[in-house]
């Protein structure tokens, strides 16, 4: 039976204007730790990335940094994470990220975070990987991307077969058992149980 041991959280390198947006950082870090989950993330110490790695860290959780060589002094890397990788590209960075992740998680974020996890989504569509990928949608923060996905359905360049697959939810609580909920669902499927199209977007 598979497990949810670490997540993979894109998020901004700002705090944005809601200060929503830092709290739920600061309790998704918490809760990362109380769950013994890893927090895999970009490596800086400032906006939510850093509010979410400390939080975990001050927690008790395990924190891994992924960061490029040339962003060490841009995103000020964060040097008390349990581990750091130091990569030589953004691509090296974002498939180590990847590779060390069991799931993903969007918090509130500017080009970089929606980039990634839209490339997380990508290759999920293309048949590359079947990891959850789940948008926090801390003050309804993600639902202009979510109509945009909707509106690309509707046009008929979202399809059957061409399905992007992703939870939403608007509570940082509800963010752990959905990603659970969702690696059973997959080990189920595996069993040959099928789904359907309609469960794209699952909505909390």
């Amino acid at each position: 039976m598979a497990t949810l041991k670490s997540v993979c959280v894109y998020c901004g390198s700002g705090h944005g204007i809601n200060p929503a947006y830092e709290a739920a950082a600061s309790e998704f870090g918490r809760s990362l730790a109380d769950e013994g989950i890893e927090l895999v993330y970009g490596g800086g110490s400032v906006g939510l990335m850093g509010t979410l790695a400390l939080s975990t860290l001050t927690a008790g959780g395990k924190v891994t940094g992924v960061i490029p060589q040339f962003l060490k002094d841009r995103e000020v890397m964060l040097n008390d994470v349990t581990e750091l990788i130091t990569t030589g590209d953004m691509h090296e960075r974002k498939r180590t990220m990847f590779e060390r992740a069991d799931a993903f998680v969007a918090l509130p974020g500017g080009i970089g975070t929606l980039e990634e996890v839209v490339e997380m989504m990508t290759w999920s569509q293309l048949g590359q990987h079947e990891k959850p990928i789940l948008l926090a949608n801390v003050n309804r923060f993600w639902d202009p991307l979510i109509d945009l996905f909707e509106h690309m359905r509707q046009e008929a360049f979202l399809r059957p077969g061409l399905d992007v697959a992703f939870v939403v939810v608007d509570r940082v609580t509800d963010i752990v058992p959905r990603l659970r909920e969702a690696v059973a669902r997959r080990e189920t499927l595996k069993g040959g149980q099928t789904e359907g199209d309609d469960a794209t977007i699952e909505r909390l």
